[in-house]
């Protein structure tokens, strides 16, 4: 029998095991392609960062690196060794049948298969989540954190997703189940409406439980930030500093929120390491993504993929080979909204593998032009020496393997960015 001469249902099982395989090995050659040119060049510092960093960061860069890639080959193993296991080995079909058997058809049983299958997923990936903390974190000095802590932090999590997804969560299969053939479009809305609230209520309510957020207290600096804010025509709640070191050495920034929310944040390692030249230049990088709108553009895209999603989802969910074919009994009266959403879970990761070279383009894209925003408003020199210590203190590897960056950085690597930014005026 030919392939094109299978029923559906088995032609659709054989071509979601060949994109399960195929992704898995493309991540996993990336993977070691990007491992193995971070080895080879990790004695020799690039010639740019020469009398910046020296070759014992180099190197510790390169370990980091080689660390950090070998965890990604587990996590894409197991991840898609839990996918089989959920779909053509039957798991999903069996937690179905168990909680229908205990808790009979209707939206509390749906709603408790798309919790269960969510639980268990995070429950099954939490051993390589500590290890990334614990081990691969620890061991090069990053990690601050508590196992009292990352496991609070954890429950908290769990809390609110619970508290904000499981309103959410009933509300969908609602209208999976009466929306009509348009459901899809109405759930789509919801999802919009859900993802401007959360952008609202995220800088408020959420961060706060995480971390503590005080008014930036530097009198001169805060200055410094308020007069590049009025520079650029943007308007901030406040500017806030975050207690981002008691779980990580890592430093960051960044604006959060919309509308009257909008805040500045340092994490203070940002301040402990940058001086107010470099905080600021930071700054109006950060900046530059609000004022080139890339933020609204990128909402748009998740709009439009949403939709896309949903519409697919909706044209699936009427197609028996697409339950049969990934290892599950539908119900004949109806009642498979759950069953539709979990697996197209489960399907959009391996489909979505192919759009990843062209988010990151367009993201790396977005950098540039938030660079030369930057070097317009503030200091390219000043923008130029952040990244170089930014690089070197979050031993960021200065030489990653070229088609690995351009199929996973969203942004530029260190050498193509400094590049420009001297072109731009900073020094060499």
């Amino acid at each position: 029998m030919s392939i094109s001469a299978l029923p559906a249902d088995l032609l659709w099982s054989f071509v979601f095991a060949a994109g399960l395989l195929l992704a898995l090995v493309l991540r996993s050659a990336l993977l070691l392609r990007h491992m193995r040119y971070v080895a080879q060049h990790a004695t020799q510092v690039p010639a740019p960062f020469v009398g910046h960093v020296d070759p014992a960061q180099h190197q510790q860069a390169a370990r980091y690196t080689l660390d950090k890639a070998r965890l990604g080959l587990i996590e894409a193993s197991a991840g898609t060794a839990i996918t089989i296991g959920w779909t053509l080995l039957g798991g999903l079909d069996a937690l179905d049948r168990a909680l229908r058997a205990w808790l009979g058809e209707g939206l509390l049983q749906q709603t408790a298969l798309v919790a269960a299958f969510l639980v268990i997923g995070a429950l099954l990936q939490l051993p390589l989540a500590w290890w990334r903390v614990f081990g691969v974190e620890q061991r090069h000095g990053f990690n601050r954190s508590t196992l009292a802590q990352w496991v609070g932090d954890g429950l908290k999590g769990a809390a609110v997703a619970a508290l904000l997804g499981l309103p959410l969560l009933l509300a969908v299969l609602w209208l999976m189940e009466h929306g009509g053939h348009l459901w899809w479009l109405w759930v789509w809305a919801l999802w919009m409406a859900f993802q401007g609230g959360l952008m609202l209520a995220y800088p408020r309510f959420i961060a706060p439980l995480f971390n503590r957020f005080e008014p930036l207290r530097d009198a001169p600096l805060l200055d410094r930030v308020q007069a590049l804010l009025q520079r650029c025509g943007f308007r901030a709640e406040g500017v806030y500093v975050a207690d981002g070191s008691r779980r990580s050495s890592h430093a960051n920034a960044y604006f959060t929120g919309i509308g009257p929310s909008k805040r500045v944040v340092l994490f203070d390692t940002l301040l402990q390491r940058l001086g107010p030249d470099e905080i600021e230049a930071v700054l109006a990088h950060e900046l530059g993504h609000a004022r080139l709108r890339h933020i609204p553009r990128r909402l748009a895209g998740l709009a439009l993929i949403s939709a896309v999603a949903l519409a697919t989802l909706a044209w699936l969910a009427q197609q028996p080979w697409f339950y049969f074919g990934l290892g599950v009994t539908p119900q004949l009266s109806g009642g498979n909204a759950a069953l539709a959403l979990v697996l197209f879970m489960l399907v959009a990761p391996v489909g979505g593998l192919i759009l990843t070279p062209l988010f990151s383009a367009l993201s790396r894209r977005d950098e540039y032009a938030a660079d030369a925003f930057a070097s317009r408003h503030s200091s390219a020199a000043a923008l130029a020496r952040a990244l170089l210590m930014l690089h070197r203190d979050n031993a960021s590897t200065l030489t990653p393997d070229p088609l690995y960056a351009r199929f996973y950085y969203s942004h530029p690597p260190a050498l193509q960015r400094l590049a420009r930014l001297q072109a731009a005026g900073a020094p060499t």
